[in-house]
C-alpha cells in the first residue's frame, strides 16, 4: 500500500485518495455537458458526473424545457432522482392509480418547488407557458443521466433490473 500523503498544513490524508478527489470542483455555466442521454422536447445539461468530476454516485444536471412544449414520457431507471425549480411552471405528468384505475395526474410546480421522482416511475414534463422556458436542476443516485424512453405513461413497457 502506498505511504499516506501529507498536505502542506500537515493533515496526514490515507493513500487511497487520489489528488483528483482531494479537492472541490467548479463547473460554470459553460462547462455544462450537453452529450448526455435525451428525451424528445428537452435538453440535459450534465454537470457533476463520473465524465466531469469522477463522480462515483451522483449525477446533477440542468433541464430546460422551452414554452409550450411537452417532453417525451420517460423514466430513469433505478435511480432516485430529485429535482428543483428553477424558473418556469412545469407541470409533471404520471399515472396515479385511483381503485384500479390509472387516472393521470399533473404535479403542478413553480420557482421554488422540489420535486421527487422515484425509480422506474413513468413520468413526462410539460411547460404549458409559451414565453417562459422551464428550468430545472436535477439530481440523481446514478453518476450517469440514466433516460428510458417510453411511448406512453403505463408501466407495459418498464423492465426493472436487480443490482448486481
Amino acid at each position: 500500500m502506498p505511504p499516506a500523503f501529507r498536505t502542506p498544513s500537515g493533515v496526514v490524508l490515507p493513500a487511497d485518495i487520489d489528488p483528483f478527489h482531494r479537492r472541490l470542483h467548479r463547473i460554470a455555466p459553460a462547462g455544462l455537458v450537453d452529450q448526455t442521454s435525451q428525451t424528445s422536447g428537452m435538453k440535459r445539461r450534465e454537470a457533476i458526473s463520473g465524465k466531469t468530476v469522477g463522480a462515483a454516485h451522483l449525477w446533477m444536471g440542468q433541464t430546460h424545457v422551452p414554452g409550450a412544449t411537452n417532453s417525451g414520457n420517460h423514466h430513469h431507471g433505478a435511480s432516485e432522482t430529485a429535482i428543483f425549480v428553477v424558473s418556469g411552471t412545469p407541470a409533471f405528468v404520471f399515472l396515479d392509480l385511483e381503485g384500479d384505475e390509472p387516472v393521470e395526474t399533473r404535479v403542478q410546480t413553480a420557482p421554488g418547488d422540489y420535486i421527487f421522482v422515484p425509480p422506474y416511475v413513468p413520468h413526462r414534463e410539460e411547460n404549458p407557458d409559451p414565453d417562459v422556458e422551464a428550468v430545472v436542476v436535477i439530481a440523481r443516485t446514478t453518476q450517469e443521466a440514466v433516460v428510458v424512453n417510453l411511448d406512453g405513461l403505463d408501466w407495459s413497457e418498464v423492465r426493472l433490473t436487480t443490482p448486481h
